[in-house]
């Protein structure tokens, strides 16, 4: 489903809201457990240990497995009958469902004690990668400089700025350590600062889930909580009084579906607006020159805004253009006029319009900025006075773009490596002539970088530091095109150690995500190099479902396509196997949330091709979630999965849903795991997918639950418990295919 989460940015999908960490359209939190991959280390000394493998232990050798009670529940659709043995796990009142959730960890803690060495060693490999004590490179708004820091031995960022200058006096903000002590998950989702500087309401909870948020607001003279506080809020925009605040609130589902103005002195807001529309979710925002308010309603398909002036907050909003199916649009103001980003059927990856102050509801005002191109797409915009900067996706690559508003030759600054992975960061500043953009490569690690758009100098602001070292040079990094089931060219980008032969005999690891059209970009992992240097290939499909080569890209590989998307997967593995670089006996296969899917689906298709499968989070159970409309964020996946109401919507998802289609076969050694205050991915899918595999599959490979009892769908909350998690997967992985050191 659509759930995914950002960390500590301050430019989110065009628009300027300080520190507000998670999205705030309702698309995919389903992969942050993936994207902690790409932030949580960095590299070690170079040890192939192939020769030391050892043939690993089986179920057999192990204490017998947890039986799940078989209690069946029957279910008729379109005259079709299924009957769930375990529909029963989705109870979390039921005591006998904790019993079973903690008999399957008590079984994972027997079956992994042997790997408690090896996990140890990868754990301190990763913090000796990580540089503990760190600070973000600051940020310049509205007369404040910006920052955040990590400390050594503390979980949490410290939020931090100063004024006028980074000699001034630091003022913290939020010492999230402080926040999150005696709490068993703590999650701090971010915050916005008022017009005048002088208060900022922040976002917050203590269960883990990435979908409900208490938010408060904080004097940030006195230190204090003010005004009102408000449970399950999901976004925050101000007005320019500093004292009425625009909010949006979840239902019951975890729709953000109503918008209210409250001032800091009243105790209950007033609705504004309701989304009626349960396939779509409403937030609220400001702009960079916060001259208005605007509220989005969005689905997959389909948007539109309403706005204000943040001079007048008890306006009423007027809809900037009506909704039309299948239309998208997203507006960026500029003081002169606005720049509107435009999406329809016949130009899937985007146009750019600038349209005037007022009467631009007649089109004949509208004028092409930035035409549609088939094969570039429009990823990200950034408006400053004189200039709007780009970023642009093409041929799978991303590219930045400046162009000067007013007419004149547009730049581009080019990238010479052939897999690489760059981000628009623009500049908070109005009137700034330089804008910020980040760089990383699967063996170059993430460096932020500022363009001064009339020089044209790039300056280097901050590299990734890898206390223990690190030499691009050492590995090797190829961009590779497999051939999918229909003959469609699919992109895939693999790195290994500088040395290895294509023989056959190395372990390798593929990764993919490919749902809600978010690519699978590549990265550096430093904490990957864990495998790398253990003789591992490591991989990144980007199959069909994600964006990676434009919008068409997506919609090939979504509703009654989605089986693009998993032959595309299946397609870059055989590809690896025959080019050399692995074997299927030493192949694993990880994906998160809807990457659990994809691995749950190719499990299911082409067992035979893996050695081992690592879900993470995994979306397994879609017939029974997508038929569940009470369930979280259910409505708003029809325009993704399709709507299973609908017969032939019904009989295609049941047709690969990864539960419903678990065989008498034999399966990949597998780890799958949950986190029971997931408000995603709900901790039953993970439970009874294990239950349904342990009762049907033929083989004697292992297979794990591990259930995370104090959190939610990105796993363990704190940096360094986040790396145990990952250290347990790479062990397990590790494991499997016979490397114990």
């Amino acid at each position: 489903m659509i759930r995914e989460c950002g960390h500590d940015v301050q430019y989110v999908q065009g628009k300027w809201a300080i520190f507000i960490i998670q999205p705030l359209n309702n698309n995919d939190v389903k992969h942050k457990k993936i994207m902690i991959l790409s932030v949580i280390a960095l590299l070690i000394s170079s040890c192939n240990l192939k020769e030391e493998e050892v043939t690993p232990l089986k179920q057999t050798d192990y204490p017998a497995p947890p039986v799940a009670a078989v209690l069946p529940d029957t279910f008729v659709n379109f005259g079709q009958q299924r009957i769930d043995s375990y529909y029963w796990l989705k109870d979390k009142q039921n005591s006998q469902v904790i019993d079973y959730l903690q008999a399957e960890n008590a079984y994972t803690d027997t079956v992994m004690a042997s790997t408690k060495d090896l996990q140890q060693k990868i754990y301190d490999e990763i913090l000796g990668r990580i540089k503990e004590d760190d600070e973000s490179y600051p940020s310049f708004k509205d007369g404040y400089w910006y920052y955040s820091r990590t400390t050594k031995g503390k979980q949490y960022s410290t939020y931090c700025r100063r004024k006028g200058t980074m000699k001034a006096p630091e003022e913290i903000i939020f010492d999230v350590n402080q926040m999150a002590e005696g709490k068993q998950a703590f999650i701090f989702r971010g915050y916005s600062i008022s017009p005048d500087n002088s208060k900022a309401a922040y976002f917050y909870n203590e269960t883990g889930s990435y979908a409900e948020f208490s938010m408060k607001i904080k004097d940030l003279t006195s230190g204090e909580n003010v005004g009102f506080t408000v449970d399950g809020a999901a976004s925050v925009a101000w007005a320019n009084d500093n004292k009425t605040l625009f909010y949006s609130l979840i239902d019951q589902t975890l729709r953000s579906s109503r918008i209210y103005r409250q001032k800091l002195d009243e105790s209950a807001g007033e609705l504004v607006y309701e989304e009626k529309d349960a396939r779509f979710g409403t937030y609220v925002y400001g702009n960079k020159t916060n001259e208005y308010v605007f509220i989005t309603s969005s689905s997959t398909t389909t948007s539109e805004e309403r706005y204000i002036s943040a001079e007048r907050p008890t306006d009423a909003f007027k809809v900037f253009l009506p909704r039309v199916q299948n239309v998208e649009y997203s507006v960026y103001p500029h003081r002169e006029k606005f720049f509107v980003r435009y999406k329809d059927r016949e130009n899937l990856n985007s146009m750019i319009y600038e349209m005037p102050l007022t009467g631009y509801e007649d089109r004949s005002s509208w004028k092409v900025f930035v035409p549609h191109h088939k094969d570039v797409r429009i990823e990200g915009i950034d408006i400053l006075k004189d200039y709007v900067s780009l970023e642009l996706r093409k041929n799978g690559l991303t590219e930045i773009q400046v162009k000067p508003i007013k007419g004149g030759e547009v730049t581009t600054i080019a990238f010479p490596e052939p897999v690489y992975s760059a981000a628009l960061s623009g500049n908070p500043e109005y009137d700034a002539i330089t804008f910020r953009y980040t760089y990383t490569s699967l063996n170059r690690p993430n460096t932020l970088y500022e363009y001064n758009i009339e020089t044209a100098e790039t300056i280097k602001l901050k590299e990734q530091e890898i206390p223990s070292g690190f030499n691009p040079d050492d590995y090797v990094v190829e961009r590779l095109w497999a051939t999918a089931a229909d003959g469609v060219k699919v992109p895939m980008a693999i790195v290994y150690k500088k040395g290895l032969k294509k023989d056959g005999r190395n372990p390798a690891l593929i990764y993919s995500y490919g749902s809600y059209g978010y690519s699978s970009d590549v990265y550096f992992s430093a904490s990957m190099f864990s495998l790398v240097d253990r003789g591992f290939v490591y991989g990144i499909a980007q199959i069909r479902g994600g964006s990676d080569l434009g919008e068409q890209w997506y919609e090939d590989g979504k509703l009654l396509h989605k089986k693009n998307t998993f032959t595309d997967f299946i397609a870059c593995s055989e590809l690896l196997i025959n080019e050399g670089y692995t074997a299927a006996d030493k192949l694993a296969a990880m994906g998160g949330s809807a990457g659990g899917l994809l691995v749950g689906v190719v499990a299911n298709m082409r067992p035979d091709l893996y050695q081992t499968i690592v879900a993470q989070v995994p979306f397994v159970d879609v017939i029974n979630t997508m038929l569940d409309d009470t369930l979280p964020l259910t409505t708003g996946e029809y325009e993704e999965w399709g709507n299973p109401n609908e017969e032939e919507y019904y009989n295609y998802i049941l047709s690969y849903s990864p539960y419903d289609n678990i065989k008498a076969q034999a399966y990949p050694n597998m780890l799958v795991t949950g986190g029971i205050n997931d408000s995603q991915v709900l901790f039953h899918e993970p439970s009874k997918y294990v239950a349904k595999l342990r009762s049907r599959k033929t083989d004697n490979n292992i297979l794990l639950l591990h259930m995370n009892m104090d959190s939610g769908h990105g796993g363990a909350t704190g940096r360094y418990e986040g790396i145990k998690d990952t250290a347990f997967e790479f062990a397990f992985i590790l494991n499997r295919v016979g490397i114990e050191k």
